[in-house]
C-alpha cells in the first residue's frame, strides 16, 4: 500500500483525529474529560479534535458539572491554536436527541460518518491518526451498517486488500490475539498455521515501525494446557503453531515458542518479549486486563494509518453521569501520537 500525504510529512506534529462514538455511551464525557487532563497534565505533542455535535457535548459536559469550553472548527489546522482555550471539534450532526444509555438507531450513520471523515482527514494529510471513541455495534446494524465492526470498517476504508492485526498494548505488555470474536470452539477449529504467520509478520513491522523497535522480539503462546504436552493434551502445537514459528523464524523474525501460556505473562517472562501472540481472544485480554485494566489500549496493525481506542465499550449503565474515567482513552490518545512519530520518522528514514 503506498503512504498518505500526511505520514510522508516530518513537520510538526498534526492532531489527533477522535471520533464520535456511539452518543447514548460514556464516549462524549470521556471526551470532555480528556481535554481537561491534557490541559493539567500535557502529553507532548499530542492535542486533538473531535468529530462529533458542539451543541451536544456542550449540554454534556454541563450535565456532567464540567466547565468546558466548545470552539466549532473549520480544519484540523485550527485545532493547535484552538486547544489551550477550548475543546476543539469539528461540527458532525446529530439528527435525534440523545438520552444517556439509550441509543437510537436514527444516530447510527452519523456514528458511521464520523469515522469515515476521520479517516479521510489522516489519509489526506490533515490529521496523525485516528482514535475511536465506543462505538455500539447492535445499534449501527439496526441502521443499515454492513461490517462486524470497527476494524472490518477500517480495513474497508484502508482499501487495498488490508487485513489488520489487532494489538492490545498496556504499560509492560503488548499482547496479539490470532483469533478474535469467536467462540473457544470456533477459534480452536479455525486456528491455522497462515494466520498466526500472518498476525507475526504484521507485529514485527509495526514493532519496528510504529513503536520504534529496531529488533522486535515475539512470543507465542500454545492453544492447549502446557504447549500441549508433546502432543498429548493437543496436537495444535505440533501441526500448526510450531511450523509458523519456523515459517516466522525463517523470514528472519526473533520468535519463540509455542509457550505454556499458564508461564508466559509473569513479569520475568515478559521482559523476554516485545509482543506476545495469542491463540484466542480471551488468552490475550485476560493477562493484560489483570495487569493494568485501566490504561488499556485497543490498536489497529496492519493499516496505511494509525488507529487505536479506548479498550473498553459504551457503558450505558453509567452513562450521563460523569463517573466515566478518561483514562484509557488518554491512554489511547498518548499512544496513537507516540505511534504516528515513530511511523513518520520511520519513512522519513525510508525515503532518506
Amino acid at each position: 500500500m503506498s503512504p498518505d500525504k500526511g505520514t510522508e510529512s516530518h513537520n510538526a506534529p498534526q492532531p489527533l483525529a477522535l471520533t464520535m462514538g456511539e452518543p447514548a455511551g460514556i464516549g462524549g464525557e470521556i471526551t470532555v474529560q480528556a481535554w481537561r487532563a491534557l490541559l493539567s497534565t500535557p502529553v507532548p505533542d499530542t492535542t486533538f479534535f473531535v468529530i462529533d455535535d458542539p451543541a451536544r457535548l456542550a449540554a454534556l459536559a454541563r450535565q456532567i458539572g464540567l466547565d468546558v469550553p466548545i470552539e466549532p472548527i473549520g480544519a484540523p489546522a485550527e485545532t493547535v491554536a484552538v486547544f489551550p482555550r477550548a475543546l476543539p471539534v469539528l461540527p458532525m450532526a446529530v439528527p435525534t436527541a440523545v438520552a444517556p444509555g439509550r441509543p437510537a438507531r436514527e444516530n447510527a450513520a452519523a456514528v458511521v460518518d464520523s469515522i469515515r471523515r476521520a479517516v479521510d482527514l489522516v489519509r489526506a494529510g490533515e490529521a496523525a491518526a485516528v482514535v475511536t471513541n465506543p462505538i455500539h455495534k447492535q445499534t449501527l446494524y439496526d441502521g443499515g451498517f454492513g461490517f462486524p465492526g470497527h476494524t472490518e470498517f477500517l480495513a474497508d476504508l484502508a482499501g487495498g486488500g488490508a487485513t489488520p492485526v489487532m494489538m492490545l498494548a498496556c504499560p509492560g505488555l503488548r499482547v496479539v490475539p490470532v483469533t478474535v470474536h469467536l467462540s473457544l470452539a470456533r477459534a480452536a477449529a479455525t486456528l491455522s498455521t497462515a494466520a498466526i504467520v500472518h498476525a507475526g509478520q504484521v507485529t514485527a513491522a509495526a514493532l519496528r515501525n510504529d513503536f520504534a523497535i529496531a529488533r522486535p522480539r515475539l512470543a507465542v503462546a500454545g492453544l492447549n494446557p502446557h504447549a500441549g504436552e508433546g502432543g498429548a493434551l493437543g496436537r495444535e502445537e505440533i501441526d500448526i503453531i510450531a511450523p509458523a514459528v519456523a515459517e516466522l523464524r525463517g523470514a528472519g523474525i526473533d520468535v519463540a515458542g509455542p509457550a505454556p501460556a499458564d508461564t508466559l505473562f509473569h513479569a520475568r517472562a515478559r521482559g523476554a518479549y516485545d509482543a506476545a501472540l495469542c491463540m484466542y481472544h480471551d488468552q490475550a485480554l485476560i493477562p493484560l486486563k489483570t495487569i493494568d485494566f485501566d490504561h488499556g489500549v485497543n490498536i489497529t496493525l496492519g493499516l496505511p494509518f494509525v488507529r487505536t481506542s479506548p479498550d473498553h465499550g459504551t457503558a450505558f449503565e453509567i452513562a450521563g453521569t460523569g463517573r466515566a474515567s478518561p483514562v484509557s482513552l488518554l491512554a489511547a490518545l498518548a499512544t496513537a501520537g507516540s505511534m504516528a512519530r515513530a511511523r513518520a520518522t520511520a519513512r522519513h528514514r525510508s525515503v532518506a
